[in-house]
């Protein structure tokens, strides 16, 4: 069955069950102390949203996204598919993104991607619905369950802030992969969501930096066989 953190309370929980399941991480939380509930809109808007903020500032990425939701409202998969690239650009789009876009919202369309109906799934296979759409990676895929759907097991094992928090937290020699990280959180199912929270924040105190998802460069993704 699958659990969800949607509210201060399932995050207590999560973690409660986290820490049972796995007590080193009991000497992460005293350091980073409760991390914060994170939560994002749903549906297509909050799916475009993250595809907008891949590889970019925070500044820029909720820039481009001004311009959209003023162009577009509502911000829809009806919307973007009628748009104009050329109108879609001009709103600080990359061609990569715009395409993107466009293949989600006919996804969406076409009845290929139910996102409304990806709550209802495990987080294996809502990610495998997700990462089936052209432009959708494993990142991507794995920050919406997380944040926008409250998915308490995604494991994004691709991102760059929860792969230096673990080496830094288990004494590793090198950086673990993405490919590294999977068997790396399996003592933490399904409360592999909590554990990301829990990592997040030990990040932002281990480097004196925010402790938020930050997708691998382009060149590590591609080194890796991932899509963004």
């Amino acid at each position: 069955m699958s659990f969800y953190i949607h509210t201060e309370a399932d995050l207590d929980k999560a973690l409660a069950r986290l820490l049972a399941a796995d007590p080193r991480l009991g000497e992460l939380l005293a350091i980073a102390g409760r991390p914060p509930l994170r939560r994002r809109p749903d549906g297509f808007a909050g799916l475009a949203s993250i595809v907008v903020a891949q590889q970019l500032s925070t500044a820029s990425a909720q820039a481009i996204l001004g311009r959209l939701t003023a162009a577009f409202d509502p911000l829809d998969h009806t919307a973007i598919l009628r748009a104009r690239r050329d109108k879609l650009a001009r709103a600080g789009l990359s061609a990569a993104k715009i395409r993107t876009l466009k293949a989600i919202a006919k996804a969406v369309e076409c009845g290929e991607l139910d996102l409304p109906g990806l709550i209802n799934l495990p987080a294996d296979e809502a990610h495998r619905a997700l990462t089936a759409v052209h432009g959708i990676g494993p990142w991507t895929a794995d920050v919406y369950l997380l944040f926008c759907l409250g998915h308490g097991d995604a494991w994004p094992a691709g991102d760059l802030a929860l792969q230096e928090a673990a080496r830094l937290a288990f004494a590793l020699k090198t950086r673990p992969t993405p490919t590294d990280m999977g068997p790396l959180a399996e003592l933490w199912r399904p409360w592999r969501g909590a554990a990301a929270c829990l990592l997040w924040s030990y990040y932002r105190v281990a480097k004196q930096r925010e402790g938020a998802p930050v997708q691998a460069p382009a060149q590590q993704r591609r080194t890796n066989g991932r899509r963004a």
